[in-house]
């Protein structure tokens, strides 16, 4: 039998004041204060009202057109440091209501920059492209905003005349609603249950507990438990939460209906200029494929010695092995997993590690989860709730590939392109995670963690690839039910999630009813729809820049190593597609979804060998 395995070693704190500095990020880096903070707020306000000043200019030639653009990337540049200051500020502990009085009244202000600026698609789009272009042509300043005014008027026939963009900006305010009522409901004001395990001892149930749990706990009983109570939270509150989301779906089928798209994923991806098979290709194909998945949960069913098998059995390492990794020796491994890279591009991911830009530990009331916030003039911001698990290390493996994407990204890249699409985000996140799976696999000399490193790749292709398109497929189908005019209720929600789990994993697993609520747990898709089948996309593209980077002759993973590393300097300053196609990746192939299902065939092969 196996024991139930000690709560996890990272440091558990009261308070947030208990926590050593270089465990928590330093904002000054932002701003040096509150009162900088409101002077830059202050100067964004008159910038933003210069900018609606600037209307019914841009026929004066280039230089009115220069002006414009320039201002609004001053504009672009204090709106990141003044919502990212207030954003991170309250995400230290979401239970402060002063702090998110002042995201609501940056979130205010935006709205107010989105009135401001309507009008300049609208009046652009009125000077024909030809003209535009020989101003280019003829102004070096000008030319720099090419690929984005060449792709303003590619959406042409999506924008509205002045008076529709006016009104469409004023809808704007309201975009973050439900996102926002999400959050409070399920982070400000939810007390977490507190569950008596085997071993009685008494755990309150935040997510990160619960998480800790489901990947610790050698109990069976314990995970159910845990399970249980946490979903529970979701099931008291279902109605509540399908009344947020259908607000998302009627958002979002408003605003396609409104810039005259025929589906809500046209909306969605027409801006990235990315073919809606893209998405609809991906579900189907990974629905041929799911047999490998399905393969790997009977293994560990067999290999956990369970007669029943779960959801909630799915995190639990396949072999007893309680090792922990403290989170500062993780810092020193990460910048040598990077080797093939380069010593300029290992120094710069030392530099965000020691930079006082990372907040490591859960405290109460600190938002769930982990993300890295490209803060533009300022390091990238990342949050962890670091709890020493080895999915804590990946998560944290995870992030970094973030912010060194944006690192190189603000680096060489005016600001008009330092941002980077969703699209391409998660592929050097990926990336990294196996690079530095790679890295462990090659240092340990433990057997078992070997098995259990096996694992946690063939779990990365699960939680990232096959789960994000199950959410993928979710979010397509419920935004259907809304173009199609049918009501959206708890139960509506909860029988479409019910239905692709057991659609992904047939017979291999055994279903909860509480299961069903399991969507109104899911942050993106409150804030961010139509964002998680880019996982899987960027999945799919990391893995072949992986392959390419480390078989073949030297000369050709050298050139992939240089492809991969201009994807990450370029930013945004082309189409997504185009930019991976330059890197090596064509995603209107098919060949890479067939490629992950059989990577994860063949790890699953090599885990039942080593486990028999």
């Amino acid at each position: 039998m196996f024991s139930p395995a000690e709560a996890p070693a990272a440091p558990s704190f009261q308070s947030r004041e208990e926590i050593p500095e270089r465990f928590k990020w330093n904002l000054g880096n932002i701003f040096a204060d509150w009162g900088a903070w409101d002077r830059a707020y202050n100067e964004l306000d008159r910038k933003i009202a210069a900018y609606a000043e600037l209307h019914g200019t841009l026929a004066g030639g280039p230089d009115a057109l220069v002006a414009a653009l320039e201002l609004r990337d001053e504009i672009g540049q204090l709106e990141y440091k003044v919502w990212y200051f207030a954003s991170l500020w309250y995400d230290q502990d979401q239970r402060d209501n002063d702090i998110n009085a002042k995201r609501q009244q940056v979130q205010i202000l935006f709205a107010r920059a989105a009135q401001a600026s309507s009008w300049f698609s609208p009046e652009l789009l009125k000077i024909p492209l030809a003209t535009v272009q020989a101003w280019m042509a003829a102004n070096v300043t000008l030319a720099v905003y090419r690929f984005e005014l060449d792709d303003l008027y590619r959406q042409q026939e999506h924008v509205l005349d002045e008076k529709g963009e006016q009104l469409l900006s004023l809808s704007s305010r309201f975009a973050s609603s439900p996102h926002d009522a999400y959050a409070a409901l399920s982070t400000a004001d939810v007390k977490p249950p507190v569950v008596r395990l085997s071993n009685d001892a008494d755990v309150s149930l935040t997510y990160g507990q619960y998480r800790a749990i489901l990947a610790t706990n050698r109990n069976q009983a314990d995970r159910a438990k845990a399970f249980h109570e946490f979903h529970l939270i979701y099931e008291k509150n279902v109605n509540t939460y399908a009344s947020l989301y259908n607000g998302v779906l009627q958002r979002d089928w408003f605003l396609a209906q409104a810039r005259g798209y025929t589906s809500t994923l046209d909306a969605a991806l027409h801006g990235n200029n990315i073919p809606t098979a893209v998405v609809e290709n991906l579900i189907s194909a990974t629905k041929a494929g799911t047999e490998p998945l399905r393969r790997y949960h009977r293994l560990r069913r067999r290999a956990l010695g369970l007669e029943a098998y779960h959801t909630y059995d799915s995190l639990i390492p396949l072999l007893e092995f309680d090792r922990k990794y403290p989170y500062e020796d993780v810092l020193e491994w990460l910048p040598a997993s990077v080797a093939p890279f380069g010593a300029d591009y290992q120094q710069k991911m030392r530099d965000v590690l020691a930079g006082q830009c990372i907040d490591v530990y859960e405290n109460p009331g600190k938002k769930s989860g982990a993300y890295s916030a490209p803060v533009y003039g300022a390091p990238p911001y990342m949050l962890l709730n670091y709890n020493d698990t080895l999915d804590a290390v990946f998560t944290l493996a995870h992030e970094i590939g973030h912010s060194m994407h944006t690192v190189l990204a603000h680096a060489h890249q005016p600001f008009a392109y330092a941002g980077y699409t969703i699209f391409v985000a998660e592929v050097p996140s990926t990336l990294s995670e196996a690079l530095f799976l790679e890295y462990m696999l090659a240092h340990s000399t433990d057997e078992r963690e070997r098995i259990v490193l096996l694992q946690h790749a063939i779990d990365g292709i699960v939680s990232t690839f096959y789960a994000q398109v199950l959410f993928a497929d979710y979010e397509l189908q419920a935004h259907r039910l809304v173009e199609q005019g049918k009501p959206i209720t708890g139960e509506v929600l909860g029988e479409i999630y019910f239905n692709l789990m057991k659609a992904y994993h047939g017979d291999a697993i055994d279903y909860d009813e509480r299961a069903r609520v399991t969507w109104a747990r899911i942050p993106h898709f409150f804030g961010t729809p139509y964002y998680v089948y880019q996982y899987a996309t960027c999945f799919a593209s990391s893995a072949k820049l992986i392959s390419q980077m480390t078989a073949g002759p030297e000369a050709d993973r050298t050139d992939a190593v240089n492809r991969y590393l201009s994807l990450l300097k370029a930013g945004g300053s082309d189409h997504p597609m185009t930019l991976l196609q330059r890197a090596g990746v064509d995603l209107g192939k098919p060949d890479a979804v067939a490629a992950v299902v059989n990577q994860l065939d063949t790890l699953v092969t090599r885990l039942e060998k080593a486990i028999s």
